[in-house]
């Protein structure tokens, strides 16, 4: 049997390595300015994708993740994983043009799928049923609050040691979580137990994924929610910057709104057995629908004050991340239920999926940013209805949920 740790250092372990994805999305928003006025002055709108491009690479890797764990145990994938974003941060570091450090992103969004997907697998490994619902609860509770102090964490580093200096923070935070796992925890995954990476598998996996109707409706419902956020993250510190004028207050701002936001895991937690998935899902994509209108028409066409303006703004984003806690875990749950019997490679074929497809659409939404929050507004509009309108076809599927 593999050697278990102490629960609290399992979960904080488990935390940490999670933790590399907000990390590197979060805490490189308070360096847009500077990197834009040293890579791309005459078009700073660019910047944006660098959260888009990490989360394409991040999607893509998730693909090749599960199935290399299954096949080369997963401290391989993690130890691996890691190794490959710390060659991208470095690539990121002494990036010469934008290009570059683009392809520096793309290149950390591919070695952080390792320490995403291996700790779940190892999960499932040493845990089961109501333990490993338990320890999965705890490790997002403590996952959670990261994103809330990312931003704070990445403009104290720029603020004293420049926007280079973020990518050696986060080939440090990688390397700890790996070194910690490398060291403490042992391989869980027995090698007689390994099942080597095949295509013919994985091929028919994908191809019946393609053919159920209510797994492909599902995975572009939460394709086009996580769009959402990731048009917001990669606007949203310019839209405190250049609409409102609170750059230095950003993170501070970011942080409250995370703080709030995560409260929707747990509203949903409480909702979810009386409600059902699908029931959540459809109202939350409805709410976001309603209140996008309201906030977007006040500020189109009421006479606002600049302080009205900013809470109307802040409302509305906070309101965009809280719905996600009452819509990711169903419609994950929910594409998943008929795929029990390969659940492992269905889950990092979905979760691939949608993530390289929400970055695919979330890059025009950022391009359209013209200092206002506007494009935003209607991008993650348009994004909202789409899903209501896919989310109202699954229910005349008749399945549990």
């Amino acid at each position: 049997m593999p050697r278990s740790l102490p629960i609290y250092e399992f979960v904080a372990m488990t935390a940490m390595l999670f933790a590399t994805v907000a990390f590197a999305t979060d805490a490189i928003l308070p360096a847009f300015p500077l990197i834009a006025a040293d890579l791309t002055p005459d078009n700073p709108n660019k910047v944006h994708l660098l959260v888009s491009t990490f989360m394409l690479g991040l999607g893509i890797g998730t693909f090749l993740a599960g199935p290399l764990a299954d096949a080369f145990g997963r401290k391989s994938v993690v130890i691996g994983g890691a190794g490959l974003f710390i060659l991208g941060c470095l690539v990121s570091y002494f990036a010469p043009t934008l290009e570059v450090l683009l392809m520096g992103r793309v290149l950390q969004g591919l070695g952080a799928s390792g320490p995403r997907i291996g700790p779940l697998a190892m999960m499932r490994d040493l845990y089961e049923g109501r333990r490993m619902a338990q320890l999965s609860s705890i490790i997002m509770a403590v996952f959670m609050l990261f994103p809330a102090v990312a931003p704070l964490l990445g403009s104290i580093i720029t603020a004293y040691a420049g926007w280079h200096a973020i990518f050696v923070a986060f080939a440090i935070f990688s390397a700890i979580g790996a070194t910690w796992m490398g060291i403490r925890q042992n391989e869980t995954l027995p090698k007689e137990k390994r099942r080597p990476v095949r295509i013919g598998p994985l091929a028919a996996a994908t191809k019946e994924i393609f053919l159920h109707r209510a797994v492909v409706l599902y995975t572009i419902a939460l394709t086009l929610g996580f769009s959402e956020l990731l048009a917001i993250i990669s606007s949203i510190q310019p839209i405190y910057d250049q609409y409102f004028g609170m750059a230095e207050a950003f993170p501070l701002w970011f942080a409250l709104g995370a703080l709030v936001a995560a409260s929707g895991t747990m509203v949903n937690a409480a909702l979810v057995m009386r409600m059902g998935m699908r029931r959540l899902a459809i109202a939350a994509f409805g709410t976001k629908i309603l209140l996008t209108m309201a906030i977007l028409g006040l500020f189109q066409f009421a006479p606002l004050s600049d302080v009205s303006r900013f809470f109307l703004w802040f409302i509305w984003s906070t309101s965009v991340f809280f719905m996600a806690g009452l819509i990711f875990g169903n419609l994950n749950a929910l594409a998943l239920q008929p795929l029990g019997h390969i659940a492992g490679t269905a889950a990092s074929l979905l979760t691939g999926l949608s993530t390289v497809g929400a970055a695919l659409v979330a890059i025009p939404i950022s391009w359209a940013f013209d200092g206002t929050p506007v494009p935003i507004m209607i991008g993650n509009f348009l994004a909202a209805s789409g899903a209501y309108l896919i989310m109202r076809q699954t229910i005349e599927i008749q399945e549990p949920a």
